[in-house]
């Protein structure tokens, strides 16, 4: 049984990774699909919708699947990345998989990639899914 933490952002990027899930989750595998938001003055209403939204597109995705699916959304005043992190020893996940978009160097310096921060701060392996833009 495979334990894998999928971070989410957008409806878009969940189409891509429930679609590679749907492609390599085994029946016994727990899929715990997260998204994290800052909160406060940072997240509106539509924020927090839109988040739900993404998450629940992976969890529909695979709702006919035989694996198991998790959703949670985090509010916590916590960068992506540490959400990710943290909830990842909760669970003692076995992996990460995430999306990754091409970016500029400068759009990486200024906007920061959660992506390129997991792989470069995570314990455990990465799955990254390339993001059509």
């Amino acid at each position: 049984m495979t334990k894998l933490v999928v971070g989410t952002d957008a409806v878009d990027s969940s189409d891509a990774l429930a679609e590679y899930l749907a492609k390599v989750a085994d029946p016994d595998d727990t899929v715990y699909v997260v998204n994290s938001l800052k909160g406060g003055d940072d997240t509106s209403g539509q924020d927090i919708r839109d988040g739900e939204a993404a998450i629940e597109t992976v969890a529909d995705a695979l709702a006919d699947r035989p694996v198991t699916v998790e959703t949670h959304q985090f509010v916590r005043g916590n960068q992506p990345v540490e959400d990710l992190l943290d909830f990842a020893d909760e669970v003692d996940a076995d992996e990460f998989v995430v999306g990754i978009r091409k970016r500029t160097p400068v759009g990486k310096v200024v906007f920061g990639s959660t992506g390129q921060n997991l792989l470069l701060g995570a314990d455990r392996p990465v799955r990254c899914v390339p993001l059509v833009e």
